[in-house]
């Protein structure tokens, strides 16, 4: 097994993505929006999350999960919209529509995704039935649908189009010449392809995921693929292991859908909100549509998980205050996660060139040497400094500076129950 061949077989998936969806689809509903930086946010004010920047925009440094005023830093002219999501269905509709046409093993993955199984549908593709599905009509193929979009849907709209012998790798092409991109991955170009991308360019390969490959040596794409399982089950210490390296070797594994775990729904303030009486009516209203789903689908609930982020110096000192022992998801540096700080992990202050952080990891370590171990946050491996980790963010979305932080941390050593 550790001596796979790449997958020969001939490449029957697809996968189409709508490039900036929200978007491009607002500039398609009103041409003078077009050839502008706009950007979809959950809120058009200064602290609202920009979910969707055009292409435009991105080409001012603008991403996803940003905030409305630092887009507008890059960008002054970015011109800011609020979501319109039965607009959004509709063009996802319309996408569904044309994608039945070539074949019935579609399987959208969001509102913006979709992937096609060609494999069985050769009849479809007007190709004789005994004949295998070939590079040029998966292209044709391909092409006549961004023609179609644009036909059918809207002139403006541009998908990105990936083709390989398996789902994650046809995701991967789909990604490799945005936008408007068509690109395969096969097994005469696959070598070429793993050698210019980053571990971090795949999907999935996060920057924890590139630490843990680094630990044992992996540090390409290529290195990745022709690494033994062995090696992929020590950096994962799971069977996804295993999974990565039937993945990259071309083969499926993606193709079975899992029931749903869990539901979940979520709600940005416009505003902060602080009193319980503000934010009563947002938690009534998350909850009455939660039990409508699980009714709907014949489930009941076996736990609820609450989630809150803190940003202001407040909020943070109150959370670090009464809720040390409690698992909460944080915010860290723009993203949402959370993980347990336990003994065997290194967070010396020797890890950190910032004093400030070097301080709190002074009082994480001494509380950690207590055995109590009861501190929960997020990941504080280094290199911590500017990668996201809980104390960055602290020091981010602290408003007074590193004396308010140091307050945080005299209250951490204040509360933390003495031995």
């Amino acid at each position: 097994m550790n001596n796979l061949a790449f997958n020969p077989s001939p490449s029957t998936i697809m996968h189409i993505d709508l490039n900036s969806c929200f978007a491009t689809i607002e500039q398609q509903a009103n041409p003078h929006l077009r050839g502008k930086p706009i950007a979809v946010a959950a809120y058009t004010t200064p602290f609202g999350c920009i979910l969707a920047p055009s292409i435009e925009a991105k080409s001012y440094g603008i991403q996803t999960g940003m905030r409305v005023k630092d887009g507008k830093a890059l960008c002054p002219k970015l011109i800011v919209l609020p979501p319109d999501p039965w607009k959004y269905r509709n063009v996802h509709l319309a996408l569904r529509k044309i994608l039945k046409d070539y074949t019935n093993d579609l399987n959208p993955k969001s509102i913006d995704e979709f992937v096609l199984n060609m494999k069985d549908y050769l009849l479809l593709l007007r190709e004789p039935p005994c004949k295998v599905v070939a590079q040029s009509s998966m292209h044709r193929i391909a092409l006549e649908i961004k023609q179609r979009i644009k036909r059918e849907i809207g002139e403006w709209l541009t998908v990105s189009v990936g083709i390989a012998p398996n789902r994650f790798l046809a995701k991967l092409a789909s990604q490799l010449k945005k936008p408007d991109g068509l690109e395969e991955i096969n097994k005469d170009n696959f070598l070429n392809h793993y050698l210019k991308l980053k571990l971090t360019d795949l999907p999935y390969i996060k920057a924890r995921n590139a630490i843990r490959l680094n630990s044992v040596g992996i540090f390409s794409v290529l290195d990745f693929y022709q690494s033994p399982i062995w090696k992929l089950k020590a950096a994962f210490k799971s069977i996804l292991g295993y999974y990565w390296y039937v993945r990259l070797h071309g083969y499926e594994l993606d193709d079975v859908v899992f029931g749903r775990r869990s539901y979940g729904n979520s709600y940005a303030f416009p505003k902060p909100l602080i009193t319980p009486e503000q934010i009563a009516p947002i938690l009534t209203k998350l909850v009455e549509k939660m039990g409508f789903r699980l009714r709907r689908a014949g489930y009941k609930a076996r736990g609820v998980h609450l989630a809150v982020t803190f940003r202001d110096a407040p909020e943070v000192r109150d959370f670090l205050g009464r809720f040390m022992s409690t698992d909460v998801q944080c915010a860290m540096g723009g993203e949402v996660g959370s993980s347990r700080i336990s003994p065997n992990v290194d967070v010396g202050p020797d890890c950190y060139a910032n004093p400030i952080l070097a301080d709190a990891s002074a009082v994480l370590t001494d509380a950690l040497a207590s055995g109590t171990g009861r501190f929960d946050a997020s990941d504080m491996m280094p290199p911590a400094v500017g990668s996201g980790s809980f104390w960055t963010g602290m020091v981010e979305y602290m408003q007074g500076g590193p004396d308010s932080l140091s307050g945080v941390l005299d209250e951490i050593e204040a509360s933390w129950p003495a031995e």
